[in-house]
């Protein structure tokens, strides 16, 4: 049941101000990408060295998103979500007024330990405070920044640092911040469950110990593999951590979040078939600029105008998308947009010189259909059977295998497009047309596969949510 102490007009609201600070914290890491040639230089560092700051800051999300539901718990949503965003604020100005490398790092840190508590705990609130009803248009919502931020971020950040300065990405972050600050005192409210749990140290430990050296060698991975040894090593060591989390919180008595929500159905496919799509769908923003200016003799204005077709499809979805699925139901909606999207996928491995622009924009703006419908579809029926008890729990875990998947679509796209040109003997860096089409037809296949779990969902799976009546059950 949501919580009979929010209004229904605040509710909206609430879910208007969740997505704005998702959109703050996600835009940011987009943004800071193009700037960091400038950065350095103002640094007085080589632009390789800026990893370090990216670095920082993912690794300071995987350590604290593990804990973020036990605190929020703790301390009451609104207490951590606001606190949260003042930190994200503060250390957005101090990540502008660094005068070097290191202090950038370091705000970089505190940046990090704002945004693990921002995201996970603000889709708590919105869980919480939501009829099962609405939740598809509170969780279509809170999509959108996922979608737009990565596909906005560098045209902005390109924008800034050529008519401003570098500083000016993160100054940007205040006003935002200070408005969303206040907007949080005035509206979420500060529930508190009565059976606060203790703090389970050892799955904490775990958990994110697990995180941060998958996250670190999946980074490392993506950044060409300069330390092939790190990065294997990195990523063994988090999935044998991973092992040892799982099996912990099945036999702790009180374990840091419980693994029972993915014994639902419409939970699962969202985990394990949701993840795959997620990250091949993630390849898009990385492959199709390397394509566009590599191979096909773009420059950087024409693929970023191609590049946001996608944008544009995102948006365009988002107006229809609450009716096709109420029409329709999840399962037919899954099943045909994921196919469709699979399509899509290969679509622009077919790209050539000579293909037309415009055709090359009208695919981009499709897959930017799909892939919105797809994200929205995902991330509402994930939790449309998650009982309130569990509803915490069950939205820790979505959070670390989000932020995984988040980093996985460069590496994925980065794995395909090498092992390829590995395959045809081309040395690394020297991918040809052949090696783009075969990494974009890999990842149309990967969809194809993941999308296994949602044949398997029943007709009428999470018609609480979307409404929808089936005419016929299997």
């Amino acid at each position: 049941m949501p919580d009979p102490a929010v209004p229904a007009r605040h509710s909206r609201a609430v879910t208007y101000l969740v997505a704005g600070a998702f959109f703050m914290e996600l835009l940011d890491g987009t943004v800071i990408a193009t700037a960091m040639p400038e950065m350095a230089r103002s640094f007085g560092v080589a632009p390789v060295d800026m990893n370090i700051g990216m670095t920082a800051y993912l690794l300071a999300l995987a350590v604290f998103i593990p804990i973020s539901g036990w605190v929020a718990d703790r301390l009451g949503p609104r207490t951590v979500f606001g606190g949260a965003i003042a930190l994200f604020t503060l250390s957005s100005l101090l990540c502008g007024l660094s005068p070097s490398l290191w202090t950038f790092t370091a705000a970089r840190v505190l940046q990090g330990l704002g945004g693990a508590a921002m995201v996970p705990v603000g889709r708590l609130i919105i869980l919480r405070i939501t009829e099962k009803k609405d939740l598809m248009r509170a969780i279509g919502t809170t999509v959108w920044p996922g979608l737009v931020a990565p596909v906005l971020g560098p045209p902005l950040g390109g924008f800034i640092v050529t008519y401003a300065d570098w500083p000016w990405i993160f100054f940007l972050n205040l006003p935002l911040g200070l408005a969303a600050l206040a907007m949080t005192i005035a509206w979420v409210p500060n529930e508190r469950p009565t059976d606060t749990r203790p703090l389970d140290v050892k799955g904490f430990l775990l958990s994110g110990a697990a995180l941060v050296a998958l996250v670190f060698g999946l980074d490392t991975l993506g950044q060409g593999a300069r330390a092939p040894a790190q990065a294997v090593g990195g990523i063994a060591l988090g999935l044998a951590l991973s092992v040892l989390t799982v099996r912990h919180c099945r036999r702790h008595p009180a374990p840091l979040f419980k693994l029972d929500a993915l014994r639902l159905p419409t939970y699962a496919i969202a985990v394990w078939g949701g993840s795959v799509q997620r990250v091949a769908i993630g390849t898009v923003p990385f492959l199709t600029p390397l394509l566009f200016q590599t191979v096909l003799g773009l420059d950087a204005f024409q693929s970023g105008t191609l590049v946001l077709c996608i944008f544009a499809g995102n948006l365009s979805m988002k107006m229809v998308t609450n009716q096709v699925l109420r029409r329709f139901g999840f399962r037919r909606v899954l099943l045909v947009n994921g196919v469709l999207m699979s399509l899509s996928l290969a679509a622009c491995g077919l790209f050539t010189p000579e293909t037309p622009k415009p055709v090359v924009g009208l695919v981009l703006f499709l897959g930017g259909l799909f892939r919105s419908m797809q994200f929205t579809g995902l991330g509402t029926i994930q939790f449309a059977d998650v009982p309130k008890e569990e509803v915490s729990a069950a939205n820790t875990l979505a959070a670390m295998l989000g932020q995984l998947t988040s980093g996985l679509g460069v590496v994925a796209g980065a794995l395909a497009l090498n092992l390829g040109a590995f395959l045809r003997g081309h040395p690394q860096g020297q991918s040809d047309l052949t090696d783009f089409r075969n990494a974009f037809f890999v990842m149309g296949a990967a969809v194809l596969l993941s999308l296994y779990d949602a044949w398997k969902l029943a007709p009428d799976a999470a018609r609480n949510v979307s409404g929808h009546e089936p005419a016929n059950t299997r």
